[in-house]
């Protein structure tokens, strides 16, 4: 399929830029057919947060890098879009943070495992966990594909970036003791209310601050670190989210009335 080429003049420029990438992933093999679908309702509630990162997110991205930095074995799992999107970022934050990427799929296919490996490889990826030759474990709370994991990454995790999560591998992860971090642009969702850190912004947008604030951050203390992670109450903050969609929303409703009244 010939890619769209968008003018850079175009007022959905980067929104269309962005389909063009999860579109290629799926023909890649990266990105599963209902990526496309979960893809879509993001961008329905990235409309509501008016498409920007709030300060709110910038709170929750800090967190959640203190947590990554902190943690004993962090480790960040991988799926098709966040691969398809970000894949040099999440190079980028497992470096920085040394957690390491493990590729979990919940519509699994050993081609798109191998797809998905080689990406991460060519974004710069030395180590990839969660491949069909490594040793794995599986989680007992979960009967889905996403049950296997990692036996040196998710098993033994204490914290987990599970950004484009799942909320029945969330609420299974924090059974069995793991704090979970995820990025999901639905502040409703089980993933975000499950999570013990949620941010509520677009992942193009949050993982590469999240790489810069752990570029700013892997030098304070670990207390400091664990100060901020403590500080952080995810049920406020989701309530914050929800009520900025509520506002963005009634803003327009009302600039729709004056237009129509003009």
């Amino acid at each position: 399929m010939t890619k769209i080429h968008v003018p850079a003049d175009h007022p959905r420029k980067a929104s269309l830029d962005i389909r063009e990438r999860i579109i290629e992933g799926h023909e890649n093999d990266i990105v599963a057919t209902a990526g496309l679908l979960a893809h879509g309702r993001g961008e329905a509630f990235d409309y509501l947060l008016g498409e920007q990162t709030t300060e709110l997110a910038r709170m929750a991205c800090q967190a959640a890098v203190a947590a990554l930095l902190s943690a004993k074995h962090p480790v960040i799992s991988v799926n098709g879009n966040i691969c398809a999107l970000v894949p040099r970022n999440l190079v980028e934050l497992s470096e920085l943070t040394d957690a390491p990427v493990e590729i979990n799929l919940f519509y699994y296919r050993p081609v798109r495992e191998e797809a998905i490996a080689g990406a991460l490889r060519q974004a710069g990826a030395t180590e990839i966990l969660g491949t069909h030759d490594r040793p794995s474990e599986t989680i007992p709370e979960l009967s889905s594909n996403r049950r296997k994991v990692d036996s040196d990454g998710i098993a033994k995790a204490d914290v987990v970036l599970v950004p484009l999560e799942d909320g029945d591998r969330t609420e299974a992860l924090r059974k069995i003791d793991k704090f979970v971090v995820t990025i999901d642009l639905n502040p409703m969702s089980r993933t975000a209310v499950l999570s013990n850190i949620t941010i509520v912004d677009n992942v193009v947008r949050s993982l590469p601050l999240m790489v810069e604030y752990a570029r700013e951050m892997k030098g304070w203390s670990r207390e400091k670190l664990r100060e901020t992670v403590a500080s952080f109450d995810n049920a406020t903050n989701l309530s914050k989210a929800l009520r900025l969609m509520i506002d963005h929303l009634s803003a327009q409703a009302v600039r729709g009335r004056v237009e129509e009244d003009e």
